[in-house]
C-alpha cells in the first residue's frame, strides 16, 4: 500500500498527500477500534468476575438464611411443645381445683344442713 502511494505521489503530489492522509486516518480508526475492543473485553471480564463473586456471596447468604430458618423453626416447635405442656398442666390443675372446690362446697352444705337440723331441734319447743 505504501509503494502504491509513493508511485501516485511521484505522478501527482496532491493525490499522494491525500492518499497519505487517508492511510493515516484509516490506521488511526483501526487503532481506535482496537482500543475500544480491548477496553470492552476488559469491561466484560470485570463484570463477569463481579457477577461470579456476587453469585458466590448470594449462595453463602442463602445457606446462612436457610440455617437460620431451620433454627427458628426448631425453636417454634420447642415453644409449641412447651405451651402445650403448660396448657395441659394448667388444665389438670384447674380440674383438681374445681374438684376440690366442689368437695368443699358439698361438705359445707352437708355441715350446714346438720347444723340447721340441730338448731331446729334446739329451737323447737319440746312436746311433753
Amino acid at each position: 500500500f505504501d509503494e502504491m502511494i509513493r508511485q501516485v505521489t511521484v505522478n501527482c503530489a496532491e493525490r499522494g498527500l491525500l492518499l497519505l492522509r487517508v492511510r493515516d486516518e484509516l490506521r488511526m480508526t483501526v487503532a481506535a477500534y482496537q482500543t475500544l475492543y480491548e477496553s470492552s473485553i476488559a469491561f466484560g471480564m470485570r463484570k463477569a468476575l463481579q457477577a461470579e463473586q456476587g453469585k458466590a456471596d448470594m449462595e453463602a447468604r442463602i445457606k446462612q438464611l436457610e440455617a437460620e430458618k431451620k433454627d427458628l423453626e426448631s425453636q417454634v416447635q420447642e415453644l409449641k411443645a412447651k405451651a402445650e405442656a403448660i396448657e395441659k398442666r394448667e388444665a389438670e390443675r384447674r380440674t383438681q381445683e374445681e374438684k376440690k372446690h366442689a368437695e368443699e362446697v358439698a361438705y359445707l352444705k352437708k355441715a350446714n344442713a346438720q347444723l340447721k337440723k340441730e338448731l331446729e331441734t334446739y329451737l323447737q319447743p319440746s312436746k311433753k
